[in-house]
């Protein structure tokens, strides 16, 4: 009987597997893996943190006559920052009949406010156009 050979012919197949290669290929994916992690996170953070410094909700309105909107906001912000809400009243038509700017100085958290938006004609419907930090 002839002996089983355990191990491929050297130099048939091309080299042998370096391990040290492997061991750096290993390493160099890690730190490129927990990098991009760390910029992605980065990233959501800052993103989340520049929302959350002024933000608005336009919660009800009521049609008060016709030429009035009663519009009940809720503004979140951060105590030490002040800011902008820009609202618009609406007629059946979809035409903008009333747009108003409304500032936010107060030093709270959260902010429930009753504002009255003067409108040309009979409006059908109040919209919270946008809210800015200053």
């Amino acid at each position: 009987m002839s002996a089983v050979r355990e191990q491929l012919p050297e130099g048939r197949y091309g080299r042998s597997a370096d391990a040290r290669a492997d061991r750096k290929l290993k390493i160099v994916g890690s730190l490129l893996g927990v990098l991009l992690l760390g910029v992605l996170g980065w990233i959501g953070s800052d993103y989340i943190a520049g929302k959350s410094a002024f933000s608005g909700e336009l919660i009800k309105f009521k049609v008060a006559s016709a030429t009035a909107v009663d519009v009940h906001l809720e503004i979140r912000k951060d105590p030490a920052v002040s800011g902008t809400c820009t609202l618009r009243a609406l007629a059946e038509s979809g035409a903008e009949v009333g747009r108003k700017d409304v500032a936010f100085e107060q030093r709270e958290d959260v902010v429930n406010e009753v504002v009255t938006l003067r409108t040309t004609e009979r409006a059908t419907a109040a919209e919270l156009v946008s809210c800015d930090a200053r």
